[in-house]
């Protein structure tokens, strides 16, 4: 398997799918990357040379990625909740942040539904 960025990519996978299984790397980035190395989208990873997995390690160092990228959006989401925002609120009551409807939907924000009133026997 070759790594960048600290994490393993599918070798028998194709390099522009392979680069997305890296936190902060989508499908779009991953073919800016390409384009930038000089390299085929459609190669798999394991056709890959050693040289070539050089200069792609050294674009995706270029991007924040994985570790970097995790801690920043978890400061945000701490932030927001210091500072009391409505947001910041929804996130400490564990409740959809983007507006979303709750009276129906919500169950994965809102967890497992807790009690049932007034069953009838």
């Amino acid at each position: 398997m070759a790594r960048i960025s600290g994490v393993d990519i599918p070798r028998d996978k194709r390099v522009v799918i392979s680069l997305t299984y890296v936190f902060g790397i989508g499908k779009s980035v991953s073919k800016k990357i390409l384009a930038a190395v000089g390299i085929n989208e459609d190669k798999r990873v394991k056709d890959l040379t050693d040289e070539e997995l050089v200069r792609i390690r050294a674009e995706v160092s270029k991007y924040e990625t994985e570790g970097d990228l995790r801690r920043k959006t978890s400061f945000n989401i701490k932030r927001l909740m210091e500072i009391a925002s409505y947001r910041g609120i929804r996130h400490r009551k564990g409740l959809p942040v983007n507006g979303q409807n709750t009276k129906n939907n919500a169950r994965t924000r809102k967890g497992p539904s807790r009690t049932v009133a007034g069953k009838k026997k």
